[in-house]
């Protein structure tokens, strides 16, 4: 009896790896008429196009004109405009974060003063995401530890305010506002954002020019520029370089009220449920938080944000 079974069974699973590898083998959307190469070849180059982009006429950056007359600039920008514009997943994922956080990040970089082109500098250092770079560079706006105590933010064990978007956005407008008092342009403090005041200065200094144009540079701050004036131009027409959306697909903006702290809370679980949410949600709205607690011994002043309830988010609490 037991080996008619088994002759059964065994009989049972050849059918259906059978039947199964018959179905994964076939070709999706198989079609006789593709079996002639010709037609194949035909339907293909009709159905699939890529095209060469046009660049606009006139381009700047934060005021500032770009010489698109020079042809390794035309050559670099075209390169960029490229990339982003086929990388079509990694683009549009753009699109949707910057709805959410382009409306925190536009109004500080107006109040100081800083043009509002910058914003896309953060969009193509981080994707507006927590990153952390190899070089240890974190958050939106890929900060670096000394640099970010230079500037007043706050890095240790517990806060991390490189992970703060309004603090570190704050940051970043300090560190562009000096570099453009030292270099005399948006553009050479875009490039010094990536490359270091420093080291900036050296090279201006080694090749007795001060335009980002006229510079040799290395790889990843030649490109710099032209990727954000890539996105830029991207973000300015989407349907001009085949992105289509609508407004319920890209990311809303985050319901939230915040909650003054100036004391020690040594069990952020805790906290978190004493405020109907979980700790989770509270490091994903607060990134800052780096553990379980929050050391104060100093009464230093801290604005915890809490999580409305989406069916409470049309009536939250009073900030």
């Amino acid at each position: 009896m037991l080996n008619r079974y088994s002759s059964l069974l065994i009989l049972l699973l050849s059918a259906v790896f059978l039947i199964g590898f018959l179905t994964f083998t076939k070709p999706a959307g198989t079609n006789p008429e593709y079996n002639n190469p010709d037609t194949f070849i035909e339907a293909f180059r009709s159905g699939y196009n890529i095209f060469a982009l046009q660049h606009p006429e006139q381009l700047h950056f934060a005021g500032e004109r770009v010489p698109m007359e020079q042809f390794d600039v035309r050559e670099r920008f075209d390169r960029e405009l490229l990339v982003n514009t086929y990388w079509q997943s990694s683009t549009m994922l753009f699109f949707k974060r910057a709805n959410r956080w382009f409306p925190v990040i536009e109004p500080i970089l107006a109040e100081h003063g800083v043009p509002e082109d910058f914003k896309y500098l953060a969009l193509i250092e981080s994707g507006l995401m927590n990153v952390v770079s190899p070089a240890g560079a974190t958050g939106f706006w890929q900060i670096l530890r000394g640099t970010a105590r230079d500037l007043g933010l706050e890095v240790n064990d517990h806060v991390d305010e490189r992970y703060h978007v309004e603090k570190s956005t704050v940051a970043a407008c300090k560190y562009l506002l000096d570099a453009r008092e030292r270099f005399g342009s948006w553009t050479m403090a875009a490039a010094a954002y990536n490359i270091g005041n420093s080291r900036l200065g050296r090279i201006i200094e080694n090749q007795r020019v001060d335009d980002y144009y006229d510079l040799f540079l290395n790889e990843e701050t030649a490109r710099y520029m032209f990727r954000i004036l890539a996105v830029k131009t991207i973000f300015s027409d989407p349907m001009a370089s085949g992105f289509h959306f609508r407004e319920e697909d890209l990311y809303p903006p985050i319901t939230y009220y915040n909650v003054a702290v100036d004391t020690t809370i040594s069990d952020l679980v805790e906290f978190a449920f004493s405020h109907n949410t979980t700790y989770k949600a509270l490091r994903e709205l607060n990134p800052w938080l780096r553990s379980y607690e929050l050391p104060n011994a100093s009464g230093r002043l801290y604005q915890v944000k809490i999580p409305v309830p989406e069916e409470d988010s049309t009536n939250p609490p009073s900030m």
